[in-house]
């Protein structure tokens, strides 16, 4: 909420004018800065330990399926990949949906709702006695990641103050990428006991998250609804925005539209590889989710409580990082895969062998997001970004100019690549979901959902496009990896160029190093 001072305490939002009241500020002004919290290191290590979970779930399903398949000898490779995909498509559809529900039921109830529906879930896919089963007790993994993953980071931002939000970001990045490159290793482990100990080593995990979530999270209600004047009061200009007054009201039709958008979307690209890119399904799940799509954002437009606001992209640097992050995720789930391509089938190297080729990325990763938030301090939000995108990019150019086809001289050809796009995530992805911050905290939860939906967005159409690329082959040649090197690298350029559409502001900041302090994205 804005005041009528000369600046409102960290908004970036002018006083108000003689024609101008105080509450004329567009309803997307960034809420003042926060008094640091005592607790809030632990807040974010609770928010962390939910990202952690809903990662390392998805990845280490992935590296056990084929001992779930082992299980369930009767089921086809088609029906058995509902394991994998129930969950990716469910999560995608539903993170803005349930970052909208956070932001109106409070983003502490939505959060402790979620985790202990993602633990009972997590019993579920353990006990599970047949295939059918595992699959909706997937689905129902998928909603609660839904729920929690949006609402762990708008929880955490706001105990942060500005110039802390991108080390907490980068915390919480570092978070994800260990769960990443700790995924292949507790999957194989964990499956070679038995694959239902990869869901079943959950429950305690999500209980002390639980019951430190009670304690910790701080208490939040429900969004309020009421009319805003969004212009000079002699205007008259009268809209209604999510501020305090009357209860929000539902978008049901709008929530519709989103989970069909999505939810097609997301099926069409994770369907396509197997189904075929031509092939009449593919083609109609893709129609429906661009019919969907269009529909949802002429719906939002004139719907006084949308269940997305189209104010949040009236603040540049959000829409740019929405952009940017899926922008970069194209590129990393390419690379990801492009890279497991290699070594497995031109390279011939064995499943471990290649996962530990990976780690550098990863560890990379962990490093350079810890140190973001005094290499922010140091370049700049918007030096940073480009930076980060970069050197994502120049990656798959080195495997471009330098992979060779027996992988004998490992160490010069591809780890160098691993370790720029590692810094280039370290770099670039806290800056990007710091974005998140920029919006009031009756928005937060929507805003990460959205920024959430890239990402996932992204990693599905990254790694369709790769498969298409490659035309499918469990074992490209070389020349196809090229090509897909080529993508990976175009696709980082353009996440750097989003990122160079931020801007770098300065606030004061009462109490925070003698009154100044760096204003991350700063909202224009």
């Amino acid at each position: 909420m804005t005041t009528p001072s000369s600046k409102a305490q960290g908004s970036g939002v002018p006083a108000a004018t003689p024609d101008t009241a105080p509450d004329t500020a567009p309803d997307t002004a960034p809420d003042p800065a926060p008094t640091p919290s005592r607790r809030r290191w632990l807040i974010l290590a609770v928010a962390s330990a939910a990202q952690f979970l809903a990662v390392l779930d998805m990845i280490a399903v992935n590296i056990a399926f084929p001992a779930i398949g082992a299980d369930f000898r009767s089921a086809s490779t088609a029906e058995l990949s509902w394991v994998l995909n129930a969950y990716t498509i469910v999560l995608a559809a539903l993170l803005v949906p349930a970052g909208r529900l956070a932001d109106a039921i409070g983003g502490r109830r939505s959060f402790l709702t979620g985790i202990a529906l993602f633990g009972l879930a997590s019993v579920a896919c353990g006990a599970a006695p047949g295939l059918g089963t595992l699959i909706a007790a997937r689905v129902v993994q998928g909603v609660a990641a839904a729920v929690l993953v949006p609402t762990s980071l708008s929880l955490a931002l706001p105990a942060f103050p500005p110039r802390e939000r991108a080390t907490a970001v980068g915390v919480w990045t570092a978070v994800s990428a260990v769960a990443a490159s700790a995924g292949p290793v507790a999957g194989g482990l964990l499956a070679a006991l038995d694959w239902r100990w990869i869901f079943l080593v959950n429950p305690p995990v999500v209980l002390l998250a639980w019951v430190a979530g009670l304690r910790l999270l701080p208490r939040t209600g429900p969004v309020r609804t009421g009319p805003v004047r969004t212009g000079p009061v002699r205007t008259g200009s009268v809209r209604t925005g999510p501020i305090p007054g009357e209860r929000r009201r539902l978008d049901p039709l709008g929530t519709l539209l989103v989970l069909l958008g999505t939810g097609a979307l997301t099926t069409a690209c994770v369907e396509a590889a197997d189904w075929g890119y031509g092939a009449p399904a593919t083609l109609g799940f893709l129609a429906v989710g661009l019919i969907a799509a269009a529909l949802a954002v002429a719906h939002v437009r004139r719907h006084p409580d949308p269940v997305v606001d189209p104010a949040l992209f009236r603040t540049r640097a959000f829409t740019a990082a929405t952009l940017g992050l899926l922008g970069y995720f194209l590129a990393y789930a390419a690379s990801i895969l492009a890279a497991t391509l290699l070594f497995t089938g031109a390279w011939g190297w064995s499943s471990a062998r290649a996962g530990l080729a990976v780690t550098p990325w990863p560890l990379t990763v962990l490093v350079v997001s810890m140190l973001s938030g005094r290499i922010v301090r140091a370049l700049g939000e918007r030096t940073t970004a480009v930076v980060g995108g970069l050197c994502f990019a120049a990656g798959p150019v080195w495997w471009l100019l330098l992979a060779g086809g027996d992988g004998a001289h490992y160490a010069v050809e591809f780890m160098p690549g691993l370790v720029l796009t590692g810094v280039g995530a370290g770099l670039y992805q806290p800056v990007m979901f710091s974005a998140a911050g920029l919006l009031p905290a009756r928005q937060l939860s929507l805003g990460s959902g959205v920024l959430m939906m890239s990402r996932q967005g992204g990693s599905a159409l990254g790694v369709a496009a790769l498969v298409m690329i490659t035309g499918g082959a469990a074992r490209p040649g070389l020349d196809a990896l090229r090509a897909g090197w080529v993508f990976t690298a175009v696709t980082a350029a353009l996440a750097a160029v989003a990122g160079a559409a931020l801007r770098t502001g300065v606030r004061v900041d009462p109490g925070e190093n003698g009154g100044s302090g760096t204003d991350p994205l700063r909202h224009h």
